[in-house]
C-alpha cells in the first residue's frame, strides 16, 4: 500500500512539474525560472509597459516619472516602417532592460509575406490576404511559403542575439488573431491560424534553437462590434503543446468575466496575461479576476486613455508587481 500511494505521489507530482515546464523541453535555464515564477505569482500581478522601438525607453520611463516605480516588464514590437531593420536596436534595449531587472516580452507587426520592407500599416499589416494566398503560405516548398520564412528567419536571427546574452523572452507573435484587422486575423480551425502557428514554432524551436522562448498565445477579447469583431478564442488556438501562457488584449475597459473565465478555461491551468490594455483595469476589477499575471499598457495610451491617479492607483495596488518589488523577492 505504501508503495501505491508513493508511485501516486510521484506520478501527481511528475505532472505538476510537467505541466509548469516550458513546452520547449530545450528550453533555457533562464526561460524555466521565468516561467516558474510567473506560475508562481499566485494572485498577484506583474506591472507592464510597452514602447515603440523608435523609443523604447519612453513610454517605459514615464511610468516612474509618474509613479515612482519602474514597471516589471518591458515591451516592444518587431514593427519595421523605416529604412532600416529595428532588430539591432531592439536586441540592445531588451538587454539593456533585462540587466536592469525588468522582464522582456516581445511582439510583431509583421506586414503580409509577399509585400517588401518597411511595411506599410494599411496597404500591408491590416490588408487582406486571398484564401488561395493563405493556402500558399501555409504549404512548405510554395514560393510564398519560403518568403514566410525569409521573414521569421530574419527576426530569428535578433532573437539569437537575446539567447546568447541569456536573455529569456516572452514571445507573442501574431496577436489578436481572433480578430478581423490584421492579415493574419480570422482564419479559423487546424489550416488556418493554428497552422501558421505551429510552423513558427517548429521553425523557431527545433530549427533556430531559439530555446529562450516563452511562447504567448495572444488572442483579443472577445466583441461583436459590426467589421471590427473579435471572434471566440477556441477556433484559434494551437493546443496546449506549443504554448505555455495564453494572453488577451483588451482596450476599452470592457473587462468582461464571462471572457476572463473563457479565457481561464481554455487554459486549463496554464498561466493568462493581458498582453495589452488602453484603460488600465482597476483595483476592483483584479480582485474578481486574479488569475492575471500581467498587464502591459500600449505606449502612449498610458497618458491618452489614462489619468495619473489612475496609473497611481493600480501601481499602489497591494498585488501589483513592479521591478523594483520584484528584485525585492
Amino acid at each position: 500500500m505504501k508503495f501505491a500511494v508513493t508511485l501516486i505521489s510521484f506520478i501527481f507530482f511528475s505532472n505538476v512539474f510537467s505541466q509548469k515546464a516550458p513546452v520547449n523541453k530545450n528550453a533555457t535555464q533562464e526561460a524555466k525560472e521565468l516561467l516558474h515564477y510567473i506560475y508562481s505569482l499566485d494572485d498577484n500581478i506583474l506591472s507592464g509597459q510597452h514602447s515603440y522601438n523608435e523609443e523604447p525607453d519612453k513610454f517605459y520611463n514615464q511610468v516612474e516619472a509618474i509613479t515612482g516605480k519602474f514597471p516589471a516588464v518591458w515591451g516592444t514590437d518587431f514593427y519595421w516602417n523605416g529604412e532600416t531593420d529595428p532588430g539591432e536596436r531592439i536586441v540592445e534595449a531588451a538587454i539593456e532592460k533585462h540587466r536592469e531587472g525588468a522582464i522582456v516580452t516581445l511582439m510583431w507587426h509583421v506586414g503580409r509575406p509577399q509585400d517588401t520592407p518597411p511595411y506599410g500599416w494599411a496597404n500591408s499589416v491590416q490588408n487582406e490576404i486571398s484564401d488561395a494566398d493563405w493556402e500558399e503560405l501555409v504549404t512548405p516548398g510554395t514560393t510564398l511559403h519560403e518568403k514566410w520564412l525569409d521573414q521569421i528567419d530574419n527576426v530569428a536571427g535578433h532573437l539569437k542575439k537575446l539567447k546568447e546574452a541569456n536573455v529569456p523572452v516572452l514571445w507573442r507573435p501574431y496577436h489578436e488573431m481572433n480578430g478581423v484587422w490584421f492579415w493574419w486575423g480570422n482564419k479559423r480551425g487546424p489550416e488556418g491560424y493554428q497552422k501558421l502557428w505551429k510552423l513558427m514554432y517548429e521553425r523557431y524551436t527545433n530549427h533556430h534553437n531559439l530555446n529562450n522562448l516563452i511562447w504567448v498565445w495572444n488572442a483579443n477579447g472577445p466583441r461583436d462590434i459590426p467589421q471590427d469583431e473579435a471572434f471566440e478564442y477556441q477556433e484559434f488556438y494551437p493546443g496546449h503543446e506549443y504554448v505555455d501562457i495564453l494572453a488577451t488584449d483588451i482596450y476599452h475597459f470592457d473587462y468582461e468575466q464571462k471572457d476572463y473565465k473563457e479565457l481561464l478555461k481554455l487554459a486549463d491551468g496554464k498561466p493568462i496575461a493581458l498582453g495589452e490594455v488602453g484603460q488600465l483595469p482597476k483595483p476592483n476589477i483584479l480582485e474578481a479576476q486574479p488569475q492575471w499575471s500581467w498587464f502591459m499598457v500600449w505606449s502612449n495610451w498610458l497618458q491618452t486613455a489614462n489619468s495619473e491617479e489612475k496609473v497611481k492607483a493600480i501601481y499602489n495596488f497591494e498585488k501589483t508587481i513592479s521591478r523594483e518589488t520584484d528584485k525585492k523577492k
